[in-house]
């Protein structure tokens, strides 16, 4: 691949990401200002009014720790899911390997001696059958 297609490549997707990143920043940013209220949150479900282990923090704070926490909890079970599949691939790639490798030693082998290919026979001559007779 040529420097040109590649460099174009790699502008339109700055554009594209930029065109993607600036809204978003603004749109979290925006949240943040507007939710800026102090929330306790409780972990502590036998005891509301004084509970033992609580958080107290900025609303768009734990939102954002939330929004964290699912892609972290997403994007594992998405890797954990896809294992079949990389399994299967690196099995694949050691196959190619191998058979490259011996393609390699077959392609090496006919270069050191002749190989007589048969040429090619012609097939026998169509048989010409008569349209029924009603």
């Amino acid at each position: 691949m040529s420097r040109a297609p590649r460099s174009a490549a790699s502008a339109l997707r700055k554009v594209v990401a930029a065109l993607i990143l600036v809204p978003l920043a603004v749109v979290i940013i925006a949240f943040a200002v507007a939710n800026r209220q102090i929330v306790t949150v409780s972990l502590d479900p036998f005891n509301s009014s004084t509970p033992a282990a609580s958080v107290t923090l900025p609303l768009y704070a734990l939102v954002i720790v939330l929004l964290i926490i699912g892609v972290v909890i997403g994007g594992s079970a998405s890797w954990l899911r896809h294992g079949r599949w990389r399994r299967t691939a690196r099995r694949l790639e050691r196959e190619l390997g191998k058979l490259r490798a011996e393609l390699d030693l077959h392609k090496r082998a006919a270069g050191a001696a002749p190989v007589n290919v048969p040429q090619p026979v012609e097939p026998p001559e169509r048989l010409q059958l008569r349209p029924p007779v009603r």
